[in-house]
């Protein structure tokens, strides 16, 4: 059936997938990590300084922050399609299609929001390697999401009775 054919495209997409989610995580909480601790101090007789900002990190612009951020809320969200797209490939049938295309619509609907931050991020031009590795696979993957979520939906079959 031309279903079937798409299947091994579709689990292929999904590991690549949950494996640049993954790399996407591990530097956002890096990054999360060193804002924290080199942030401001703020105390008791210390002021705000004239530009404070809570979404402050030390080694990127202006856009860093947002970008980190939504990072972050669109890597935790893909990680959970994955698991709704592994239990896909296993039935393979429309039945558990509509929960794995859903999950992936809105994880791809995330990575393309903070997809949108790394381009201004990239637009301000300061910034570590970290962070354009970062930026690199969150575009990446509003590319192969995106293919993801083309091929589930292709590879409608019947139900099986």
């Amino acid at each position: 059936m031309a279903g079937e054919q798409l299947k091994p495209i579709a689990s292929l997409l999904l590991v690549l997938n949950f494996c640049m989610y993954v790399i996407v995580l591990s530097i956002g909480g890096w990054s999360i990590n060193k804002a924290i601790d080199h942030g401001f101090v703020i105390g008791p007789g210390f002021n705000l300084p004239a530009h404070f900002s809570p979404i402050y990190f030390p080694m990127g612009n202006a856009a860093t922050g947002f970008f980190v951020m939504f990072s972050l809320i669109a890597g935790v969200v893909g990680i959970a399609s994955v698991f709704s797209g592994l239990n896909h490939l296993r039935f393979w049938n429309l039945d558990s299609m509509p929960a794995a295309a859903n999950a992936a619509a809105i994880a791809w609907s995330l990575t393309l929001l903070a997809m949108g931050f790394a381009w201004k991020e990239i637009e301000l031009h300061i910034r570590n390697a970290k962070l354009r590795t970062m930026e690199a696979f969150i575009i990446i993957l509003s590319a192969t999401q995106l293919l993801y979520i083309a091929a589930i939906h292709s590879a409608s079959m019947r139900r099986q009775i």
